[in-house]
């Protein structure tokens, strides 16, 4: 199915502007105020068809509650907001459905208690708009009642759309007890619409994270996931042929190159990447390449687990997962390939197969979440880097110039501000992966086109970088003092250059040791290959 907006969506002319609906979550007035618009109903209009019952997971900020907005239009009947959308002649208007949307989108659910006070209210709203008299107090028994008298009431099924359904529990995550708490009332709550299946129509559930069935959604079996389904992979964000379609009088001036390297990149295993709508209408306003949406959020909690967990930064860029390894998400345990994966910090870059089960391959998705991710990792291992870094001369003009003297001293220089305490009270798992962490994090920070753990036939170099069509080859290792030329040695005994010698530009070998006594650079060795 191809997913793009229609000459349709622009009344006015395709080269006419129209407004950026920036921060308008809410269909109706992004159609009545003439805002731009992707066209998304080909892909609703198939999951009617094919379903009734689904899930989505999406990261904050990808189109979520727009679509969930969008289906409550169409079932409510709004025949006039969908004209000249890909679904206004295939849709029985006369037919009007009763719609029941719980939107957990905002509130402070790390509060004990306000997630029961919210349902309540927001069910309470629901009865006085329809009509119908308040239910039992208990929350799940009155979504029931509601879902039964809506369908007698209208003598059609009831929608059911559920936005940012985890969010309640992912607020909670630092208070682990609030979190089960919370998790274990909407286990109950959501038990309703199979309980009601007779009563509904449709139902669908968003998020950022797919919590495990056995934790939340025992009660509620029978939903289809879609989240890894390449007929729904752009059912959230932009296609580049949206980008032109839709968005063409905007373009003008953009180098699309660098709008692809900063904003692509997101796969839920579709033939298509995309884009995160929020980075591209920011972009269109400011015309600034930027950390758009990455700016909006706090991956504190991340951050944490990170270094908790001791994960090296090399190894985020290349991590594996299967598609269950992928769902692995509850309050008491995360992997930490899905909790990267599901907020969006890392997008599947391929698959394999493996006795008839797929391996996802993980990747950042472009520019903006590697260079932003890493500047905080920077920050979390060591505080004074980035100041050091801006202190001792652009690092890209030190790589540029092959100043390698000057690339060696200013990481001198870094590595030397490690606090004598750090050694105490790390949690990265050995010194290699830390040195080396802050040494990925340093270029990552600024912006460098790396690959972490780049393969060949002989095995993996730790680090590739290219900067100005020159290729340089890292590999780490940790000594007790004195260096041992370890590192060059097995960059040039695995022939780790030869896969880059079509690349045009000079290969260097770096081998950087690490002193254990010294806890700074023992050796940093360069040759050309």
């Amino acid at each position: 199915m191809t997913q793009t907006a229609k000459s349709s969506n622009c009344p006015t002319g395709a080269t006419a502007k129209r407004r950026l609906p920036l921060g308008i979550q809410t269909f109706r007035l992004i159609r009545e105020e003439g805002c731009y618009y992707v066209d998304k109903t080909p892909y609703i209009r198939q999951l009617v068809d094919e379903g009734r019952h689904y899930f989505l997971s999406r990261p904050r900020r990808f189109g979520k509650s727009l679509l969930v907005d969008t289906i409550k239009e169409l079932f409510e009947g709004s025949e006039t907001l969908f004209e000249g959308l890909a679904i206004h002649g295939q849709w029985e208007w006369s037919r009007r459905h009763p719609v029941v949307r719980l939107d957990f989108s905002a509130g402070d659910y790390s509060d004990p208690g306000f997630l029961q006070d919210e349902v309540a209210e927001q069910l309470a709203a629901i009865e006085r708009q329809a009509g119908v008299d308040p239910g039992h107090p208990r929350a799940s028994i009155r979504f029931r009642q509601l879902l039964e008298a809506l369908h007698e009431r209208n003598g059609q099924r009831v929608v059911v759309l559920v936005d940012e359904y985890d969010r309640p529990i992912l607020d909670a995550l630092a208070s682990p007890e609030v979190a089960r708490g919370n998790r274990d009332y909407l286990r109950g709550l959501y038990s309703a619409v199979k309980f009601c299946d007779a009563h509904v129509k449709f139902c669908l559930l968003t998020g950022v994270s797919k919590f495990s069935k056995v934790s939340i959604f025992s009660g509620l079996n029978n939903l289809m996931d879609i989240t890894l389904d390449p007929a729904y992979s752009a059912i959230c964000g932009y296609t580049e042929g949206d980008l032109d379609a839709v968005f063409a009088p905007e373009l003008a001036g953009l180098d699309r190159d660098e709008v692809r390297r900063w904003y692509n990149g997101y796969s839920w295993r579709g033939a298509e990447k995309v884009y995160n709508p929020f980075d591209i209408l920011l972009l269109l306003r400011q015309r600034e390449f930027k950390a758009h949406w990455f700016e909006t959020g706090s991956p504190k909690f991340l951050i944490d687990t990170l270094l908790r967990r001791g994960v090296p930064t090399l190894d985020l860029d290349g991590m594996t997962g299967s598609e269950a390894l992928l769902s692995a998400f509850d309050v008491d345990e995360m992997t930490v390939e899905a909790l990267l994966f599901q907020t969006g910090y890392l997008t599947i870059t391929g698959e394999d197969a493996h006795n008839g089960l797929a391996q996802y391959r993980l990747g950042y998705p472009n520019r903006e979440v590697r260079q932003s991710l890493n500047e905080r990792l920077l920050v979390a291992l060591l505080p004074d880097a980035p100041r050091r870094l801006a202190d001792g001369g652009p690092l890209r003009e030190l790589l540029s110039a092959n100043d390698f003297k000057g690339v060696e001293a200013l990481f001198r220089s870094v590595f030397a501000s490690i606090p004598h305490q750090w050694h105490t009270k790390n949690d990265i798992a050995n010194y290699e992966g830390y040195y080396a962490s802050v040494f990925y994090s340093c270029f990552a920070a600024r912006g460098f086109d790396l690959i972490a753990e780049d393969s060949s036939a002989q095995g993996r170099a730790d680090m590739a970088l290219r900067c100005n069509g020159n290729v340089y080859l890292f590999e780490f290792k940790t000594v007790d003092d004195a260096p041992t030329g370890a590192a060059l040695a097995q960059l040039k005994q695995r022939r780790y250059a030869d896969k880059h010698r079509h690349s045009g530009g000079l290969i260097h070998l770096i081998g950087v040791e690490f002193s254990r006594e010294s806890r700074n650079i023992a050796a940093f060795e360069v040759e050309r290959a």
